[in-house]
């Protein structure tokens, strides 16, 4: 199980990170550790991928299952408590990124969790994907 965290500033923009492995565009998170909950490990994802700390709790706003890789990803709207995005040892470059700009550069897959974190919907969005597109 996965989590990610998309922070979203006073003017509507997501941040987004550009991953070092493979430079793709995604929100910050990553995989759970086995002694981890759930708000600790996207604290612990958020902080170490961007170096901003956010408030838990967390709105839970999308479940996605890559059905290629069998991950299952939540993905929560948060808000920045301190600290100033700086890239690190996973993140190539961050990039604050409209509506629009989200659905230039991230795949669709990706794309898709930021979107719904931005319209922040009740219930939470349900998506399965193939790792790139939505099935």
């Amino acid at each position: 199980m996965s989590v990610a965290g998309v922070i979203v500033d006073d003017q509507g923009r997501a941040l987004l990170i550009q991953r070092r492995d493979n430079g793709q565009w995604e929100p910050p998170g990553g995989v759970l550790e086995r002694e981890e909950t759930i708000p600790e490990a996207l604290q612990r994802e958020v902080l170490e991928e961007t170096g901003i700390k956010i408030t838990v709790p967390a709105t839970l706003t999308g479940v996605y299952k890559n059905m290629t890789g069998l991950i299952v990803s939540l993905v929560f709207r948060c808000e920045a408590d301190k600290g100033t995005p700086t890239t690190g040892t996973e993140t190539r470059a961050l990039r604050w990124a409209t509506r629009e700009e989200v659905s230039e550069l991230a795949d669709e897959a990706y794309a898709i969790r930021v979107l719904d974190a931005l319209d922040a919907t009740t219930p939470p969005a349900v998506r399965a994907h193939d790792g790139v597109k939505l099935v």
